[in-house]
């Protein structure tokens, strides 16, 4: 009698343990799949494909992005072949980088400056970066600002960058050609 009393109380406290690691299991994929889907939703341009033409000139190479669900165009790039996530911005004379950002990329703060942004004059210091991708589409040794005062981990890619390549925006995609 007391073997199958204890034999009940394993079954039940093993039941009751396969049902909370099923709940926390449960849990655990919903918090991923939300964080995907939020990610996702903010940056819908994480895997660029780069497609390439052999043209009269040489090759060309094209990208095509899609537009965010806030009507922006974002996407991961590289600065120095570090993995970044760049808001295109055609109101920015050159690339702006948060001063953490820069940090963690390892960029040299040069001159001192004040610069006009969309929250008014802003400290700042000019650097170097030494190249710029998004998918395939890489340029090199170009100006940049560090902003000291610019929140969060994104970059703006400013015209100092653009200005290289043939830009086509239809609906909600944007194709950019080198």
């Amino acid at each position: 009698m007391q073997d199958k009393e204890n034999h009940r109380d394993f079954i039940s406290r093993a039941g009751t343990t396969m049902t909370v690691v099923a709940w926390i299991l449960f849990m655990f994929i919903l918090v991923g799949g939300f964080d995907y889907l939020i990610t996702k939703r903010n940056n819908p341009n994480q895997n660029i494909v780069t497609n390439e033409y052999y043209l009269a000139n040489g090759l060309q190479k094209e990208i095509v992005l899609q537009r965010n669900s806030y009507g922006h165009y974002v996407t991961s790039g590289t600065i120095n072949d570090y993995e970044v996530v760049f808001l295109l911005d055609t109101g920015a004379t050159e690339i702006a980088v948060p001063e953490s950002l820069a940090n963690d990329i390892g960029l040299n703060k040069n001159q001192r400056i004040v610069v006009k942004t969309a929250n008014g004059n802003a400290s700042a210091y000019r650097t170097r970066i030494a190249s710029v991708g998004i998918g395939d589409i890489k340029l090199y040794d170009l100006n940049a600002t560090i902003l000291t005062n610019m929140p969060g981990k994104e970059i703006l890619l400013g015209m100092n960058f653009l200005k290289h390549l043939e830009i086509t925006q239809k609906g909600k995609t944007l194709t950019i050609k080198q």
